[in-house]
């Protein structure tokens, strides 16, 4: 199954380690700080340059990977459940 991001960004949904509020969850230093470690390592892709908010966590490949997204961290968990319903109910029948 696969989760579109926003713009031209789709990533497989077995890989998203977690999905982010970014106003809610950049006001622990901890999170920034990965944010920025991830920043230097060139692990972090911005699905848009419109304003932030969310981020998704990801592994793929044996690292873990960020992308900022323009899309709420609920329209995104809204998207994933929609999708997963789909394809139980296709299995299913």
């Amino acid at each position: 199954m696969y989760l579109h991001l926003g713009q031209d960004t789709i990533i497989t949904t077995k890989s998203i380690i977690g999905i982010f509020d970014i106003d809610r969850c950049t006001v622990s230093k901890k999170t920034r700080d990965f944010l920025t470690a991830a920043e230097k390592r060139g692990d972090v892709v911005n699905v848009s340059y419109e304003l932030p908010k969310s981020f998704i966590v990801c592994r793929e490949n044996g690292r873990v990977k960020v992308y900022i997204s323009q899309l709420s961290s609920k329209t995104l968990l809204k998207r994933h459940k929609d999708g997963t319903d789909k394809i139980l109910q296709s299995e299913i029948n």
